[in-house]
């Protein structure tokens, strides 16, 4: 990294101040003359068929200006995968069946909130209770309760992996071992309830402030579902109080904002309880999985045989895309000769999952590491150890999936060793102590175009100045993880200046260039960074030319921009400021702004990402012999992310990531009863706070990504994958208690020591 000046060092957040200050304006804090402010009237039941909704009441109310069901609407299905128009299985209100308790049935607007919520009281809705069906093994059953009508055996989706002579393997490998898992749902817990704000001019054209990490997606889809043009939609993202993959999908509150604001002529607002967001939030799939895995007796895997049911709710929603997933996930971090895979996604009367950070992988990989650590157990091997002999290196191939292009996965599992004293401790922790290893690999980003849009992956446009300054203005949402703060960072680093030399305007549709797929799958650094490479190499090319004119160059140079100068390479004494470069650079075209455009689509680079990040996590652990809880004392990680464009935004990535996995470990879990979620506010989900998160030690295993911005990929979502099976298998050290179904709580830690 001595190569860079600005990459590779610690930068406060671009959006820091403005958060410390209190000046930072989130949805929820936009005001408009005569906005109406809107509610949402939800289904008590999970299950049920919309016999009749009388509305008339509520005109009656003074101060409702709007109230609308699903009738009122164009009864336009959507969906985030557009390239399989039969998996876009919801409308924005109900028409003809609930499927959850908390599905919106319709919607008021009015001129005070409190007046909107008495609106609802008045919406009569007559109903025909269905049988209702709560977990996958009911809703697979011959003769289930169909919740979709096209999808009568309510599974969704069927994903098939399959590569070697599985069978072969399995009948050679010396030890077989097959396990099921049961991984639960937890919520996203952001911050900052749901919000959007609609506003609709004299022309039609919707403006929309919504809190969201996919401006692009929600542009296309609203327009779809109002049946307007998608350039007269506008979407802007004000600042997101966290989003964790929670925000990534078109949401009945959104349309209903436009859709009212047009049809009132008025702003429309609608905000999220937290009960709202509790009881009727997308969450991360609960999953059940069945693993059987093969090894020679020296710890060399030979095959392995995965099946894993998503439990995805009510509607699809990102449902494909981590059933997808989690076969490819299942592939990941080691070599397996011969592997199989099937996934489905099942309908239930429950609240969708969806999307949420780490998508799949922490429940397909929870099974991996489980496993690897038994294995290693059974076979009378350390669990690095078997780690190490099976690790993936660089130029490995996932067959179906990418070749390896960058790996520091061996060298993160020898350090995490070395820095917990692993050798040791593993040997001699008391009884009640114990010590345990998770591992990750995670994609930067996809290569499968499920959105279907014509446009790049990623744009930036990026406009250089003669008083020494550029603007990057970029459709990247950051919702929190800090890419604002990164892509200055990489423009600044390319042309030589500071950070403070740039401007930047982000998550505008009308404004920044099309398009951006979103904040997800941790595609940001790398994508929209190769494109914010792409434009600032446009404008270094027209750089060059005024630089050449200058000094009469004949012979062509690598043009290089440094500590706010423009030269040829190897020749800082024939120089100008960047300042100076673009203003000749303009008088050679006439005067012409200096502006380019770079994209990045990913294109041959394997079926599912660019690259790969890999890490390695040890926790250590004491659990309370008489009451079963567990209190992790240190975590010591080791991550390879390439280039580490902002180390200390990477460390702060890190401690979220393990608060999020802890919680996953040992608390987080959703209390129901017949569908309905029980628990709905911070109190009853025990979500844990900053007193409850341990100190860690991380180290950056430095690798170079080609594919990557300056060597740089992910650094997002794959450190949220290690924490929770590092704990189980520290558990599992200090107690025997081997968890099989998250999360770990003292009862079942205290039910298998009287079962032992």
């Amino acid at each position: 990294m001595n190569q860079f000046s600005i990459v590779g060092k610690d930068v406060p957040r671009n959006d820091a101040r403005a958060k410390a200050t209190g000046s930072a304006i989130y949805t929820d804090d936009v005001k408009l003359p005569g906005m109406l402010y809107g509610q949402i009237l939800r289904s008590p039941l999970p299950h049920a068929r919309i016999l009749h909704i009388d509305t008339s009441q509520v005109a009656s109310l003074p101060g409702v200006r709007c109230v609308m069901t699903g009738e009122d609407t164009p009864k336009v299905k959507y969906g985030n995968w557009r390239l399989f128009p039969e998996t876009q299985d919801e409308y924005p209100l109900a028409i003809d069946k609930v499927r959850f308790i908390g599905d919106e049935v319709a919607a008021v607007a009015a001129v005070d909130p409190d007046i909107a919520q008495e609106a609802l009281s008045l919406i009569k809705v007559e109903y025909e209770e269905l049988p209702g069906v709560f977990d996958v093994d009911a809703a697979i059953k011959e003769g289930a309760p169909v919740i979709h009508d096209y999808c009568p055996s309510n599974i969704s989706v069927n994903r098939k992996i399959k590569y070697g002579d599985i069978d072969k393997a399995f009948a050679e490998s010396d030890y077989v071992r097959e396990d099921t898992f049961h991984v639960h749902a937890v919520s996203h817990a952001y911050l900052e309830p749901c919000a959007a704000i609609a506003q609709c001019d004299l022309d039609g054209r919707i403006t929309l402030w919504t809190s969201t990490q996919v401006p692009y997606i929600i542009q296309c889809l609203l327009a779809s579902t109002l049946q307007m043009r998608e350039n007269d939609i506008r979407i802007i993202k004000p600042f997101v109080g966290g989003g964790f993959g929670g925000k990534m999908e078109l949401r009945t509150w959104e349309f209903c904002a436009a859709f009212m604001a047009k049809k009132t002529g008025r702003p429309v607002k609608f905000t999220l309880t937290r009960e709202e967001e509790f009881l009727t939030g997308r969450r991360r799939h609960p999953m059940k999985i069945h693993s059987k895995v093969g090894f020679k007796k020296d710890g060399t895997l030979t095959a392995k045989d995965l099946k894993i049911y998503l439990d995805g709710g009510a509607y699809n929603a990102m449902g494909p895309t981590a059933t997808f997933l989690c076969g490819n996930f299942g592939a990941m971090l080691y070599r397996y000769p011969s592997y199989r895979f099937h996934g489905q996604h099942v309908y239930t009367n429950k609240p969708p999952a969806s999307a949420m950070r780490g998508f799949g992988a922490p429940q397909s990989i929870f099974a991996t590491e489980s496993q690897m650590s038994l294995a290693a157990e059974e076979l009378g091997l350390d669990p690095i150890d078997i780690r190490l002999k099976n690790a993936q290196v660089t130029g490995d191939t996932i067959p179906d999936v990418a070749t390896i292009s960058s790996c520091g996965f061996i060298e993160a599992l020898n350090k995490v060793a070395e820095m917990s004293d692993w050798r040791e401790k593993r040997k001699t922790l008391p009884k009640g102590r114990g010590i345990g290893i998770g591992c990750y690999s995670f994609i930067s980003g996809g290569v499968f175009n499920w959105f279907n849009t014509q446009y790049p992956f990623s744009a930036a446009e990026v406009r250089a100045f003669d008083d020494g300054t550029a603007h990057l203005l970029t459709m990247a949402a950051d919702i929190g993880q800090g890419c604002d703060t990164v892509l200055k960072q990489i423009l600044a680093e390319a042309f030589g200046l500071k950070m403070e030399d740039i401007r930047i305007t982000s998550a505008d549709t009308a404004i920044t260039p099309q398009a951006d797929l979103g904040a997800w799958g941790s595609r940001l650094t790398l994508m929209n960074g190769n494109a914010v490479l792409d434009a600032a190499n446009k404008i270094k090319a027209q750089l060059f030319g005024a630089v050449s004119a200058r000094f009469n160059l004949n012979v062509i140079h690598e043009i290089e921009c440094k500590d706010g100068k423009v030269y040829p390479k190897g020749r800082p004494d024939r120089s100008l400021s960047f300042g100076e470069a673009v203003a000749m650079a303009q008088k050679i075209n006439r005067g012409e702004p200096l502006v380019a455009r770079g994209y990045y689509t990913p294109r041959n680079k394997g079926l599912v990402t660019p690259s790969f990040s890999f890490g390695a996590q040890v926790a250590e652990v004491e659990v309370d012999q008489e009451t079963g809880v567990v209190q992790v004392q240190k975590f010591w990680t080791a991550h390879d992310c390439g280039t580490a464009i902002n180390p200390m935004a990477v460390e702060g990535q890190l401690e979220g990531s393990i608060q999020m996995g802890l919680g996953y470990a040992l608390s987080e879990q959703f209390v129901m009863e017949g569908g309905k979620t029980l628990n709905t506010n911070f109190l009853d989900y025990k979500m844990p706070s900053s007193m409850d998160v341990p100190p860690s030690e991380v180290v950056h295993i430095e690798t170079y990504e080609p594919e990557g911005p300056m060597g740089a990929k992910e650094a997002g979502e794959g450190l949220a994958i290690p924490t929770a099976p590092a704990i189980a298998d520290a558990v599992g050290h200090a107690t025997g208690y081997r968890c099989k179904d998250l999360p770990i709580t003292p009862e079942k830690i205290l039910r298998a020591k009287r079962e032992s």
